[in-house]
Formats: C-alpha cells, structure tokens, sequence
C-alpha cells in the first residue's frame, strides 16, 4: 500500500511538474507573407532554428496576403512576431497609403528587433518584347503586375514608378498565373525581386518556367533620378534567377526586411534570439540563401536596418543591448529604444 501511495505521488508530482514546465513555453504565432513568398520561406527556415535552440519558446509560421498583414496583426493583437519592413514602418509612421486611418486600431506598437536581408525589386517582360521595352518610362499606359496589394515589394517597385512618373496600369493577378499571362499578352511585364542579393521567390521560378522572361533595367537617366529621390540602387548578378535574362547585371531598388517581435517578449530574451541567429547562420544561409547578408555581417547589417526605420518605429531593447554589445549602436539612438 505504502509503494503504491508513494509512486502514485511520484506520478503526481512530475505530472505537475510537467504542466508547469508545459506551461513556461511561450507561444508566438509569427505572421509572415503568403505560401509561395520569400518571407514565408525565410521564416520556416528561422522558425526551424528558433525552435530547435530557445525551447522555452515555441514558433508557429503565419502566413498571411502579405508582409503588413503580419505587423497590423501584430499591432492589434493577432500575432506575436512579424514580418516588417522599413517601407511599412515609413507607411505607418505617416499614415499613409496601406496604413491610412490605421492607427485608431492599434492596441500596442510595433517595434524593430531583427533585420534579416534586403529585398530588391525590379521588373521584367517577355523576352520577344525587348525590342518594344528599352527603359521603365516605356511601361506608361502598360498592364504590369507588380505584385500583391498588401506586399511591400510592390508599394516599393510602385513608388519608384511614381518617382519616374511611369502611369502603368496595375493588374492584380494569381501569383500561380503570372507567368502564363506574361506569355499570353494579358499583362506587359510583372516585378521580380531577390533575397540577399542571392536568391528568388518560388513562385517568380514557377513563373519562369511558363515564360522565357527578360530582365528590363532603367535606363541611365532613370537610374539618375531613382537616387535623386533617395533610392538605394543595386545590381545582381542573373544567376540569381537560374535562367537566361538577356542582361549581364540586374539593375533593382533594395530595401531592408525583418522579423520583429514586441516587447511581450524581455530584453534579454531577444538578446539571446539575436545570439542564437548568430550562432546558427550556416544552417540559416543552408535553409535559405537570402541570410547570407547577415552571415558576411550581421551586426553592421543590424546597424543598417536600425538606421533604415529608427525615425518611424522604436528599437527593441534587447536590440539595442546586442548592438552595443557588438559596438555598432548609435548614442543618438538612445531615446528611440521601446519602453513599456
């Protein structure tokens, strides 16, 4: 009676113990873009890592219509991590275009806590239309797909449009049928984009595969007046995309992409998941190729997108500890670290 007693207090107890052990395990539901995307992508590879490394911690991928979906998910309680970029900050700091009246809805502030890679956008068309498309400019009055209405990819490739004074017309399409369209005369040109400077969506690969593309660069005095207005110009190598692009550099518009959480996860919670990330960017780059940027540098690259976003969103403490730490903080930055 007494072993029975007692291994019934055994099992109790570590049943008990269990559930509390069970119970320290947090949770964050991280919003990302769509199945098919680059972020979705990117994010798996992270999660996987995550996971494997901070088990008091357990990452699910959210995928959503796209990038700021996952931070006005975020900001109003939806999700616990987020997939921003400094075009969304600048939107939503402004109250402008996506993030227009959005600001009434917000139950908590998003804030920047990891700068993953940059993404570069640019355009292409079919390939049996180089003669007719020599510059962006001859785009006007064109059908362009250029991308998803909630993607960042698209409001940057879009604003640099408007910075040209290129008036194409947006066609909204399945990203499964981008290609075929292309390839029909439904639509003109579509955007391409890469990660890192090293790799590309899945579905611009499966579109390449119904259509023989070509890259379409600006020309010389496009390009000029792109960094007038403040663009960060860059060429890639056409590798990137694994086919022929009749180009021997890609001309695209960076601009820089994170995966953020709040401060409902502690300072130095988020000092060890910037830690973690450091430590395990050779199965990161493995995964995805996109986070070879970080692996060259990760903290200047840190550095980089803090400078990117720092008047628009605040800066994540435990950030802001691993900067400092690494010697790329800022002091002018100081009043922008996120307070509760």
């Amino acid at each position: 009676m007494f072993r029975r007693t007692l291994t019934l207090f055994v099992a109790g107890l570590t049943l008990a113990f269990g559930a509390a052990a069970w119970s320290q395990v947090k949770d964050i539901p991280w919003g990302t873009s769509a199945v098919g995307s680059s972020g979705y992508k990117a994010l798996v590879v992270l999660a996987e890592v995550l996971n494997r490394e901070m088990p008091k911690y357990r990452v699910t991928v959210q995928p959503t219509p796209g990038a700021i979906v996952s931070v006005k998910g975020y900001a109003t309680g939806q999700f616990e991590g987020y997939y921003g970029a400094d075009i969304a900050f600048y939107e939503l700091a402004n109250d402008i275009n996506r993030f227009k009246g959005f600001k009434a809805s917000m139950k908590r502030q998003p804030v920047q806590s990891f700068w993953a890679f940059t993404v570069e956008v640019g355009t292409a068309v079919n390939s049996r239309d180089r003669g007719k498309f020599k510059s962006w400019a001859d785009l006007s009055g064109k059908s362009v797909f250029t991308g998803p209405l909630p993607w960042d990819v698209r409001a940057q490739l879009e604003r640099a449009y408007k910075a040209l004074g290129v008036n194409f017309q947006y066609r909204q399409v399945d990203l499964s049928a981008a290609g075929s369209l292309l390839q029909g005369g439904s639509i003109d040109a579509f955007i391409i984009y890469t990660n890192g400077e090293a790799t590309t969506a899945p579905w611009i690969t499966e579109a390449s595969l119904a259509v023989d593309w070509a890259a379409l660069n600006p020309s010389a005095a496009e390009l000029a007046a792109l960094k007038k207005a403040g663009f960060a110009v860059t060429e890639v190598k056409p590798d990137v995309f694994k086919k022929n692009v009749y180009t021997d550099r890609v001309t695209l518009l960076p601009f820089f992409y994170g995966f953020h959480v709040g401060l409902e996860v502690p300072e130095d919670d988020v000092y060890q998941m910037l830690k973690v990330i450091e430590k395990n960017l050779p199965d990161l780059v493995k995964g995805d190729p996109g986070y070879a940027q970080i692996a060259k540098d990760m903290p200047g690259f840190q550095r980089r997108g803090v400078a990117s976003s720092v008047d628009f969103v605040p800066i994540h403490p435990g950030l802001a500890k691993y900067m400092r730490e690494k010697g790329v903080w800022d002091a002018k930055w100081d009043a922008r670290v996120a307070k509760k």
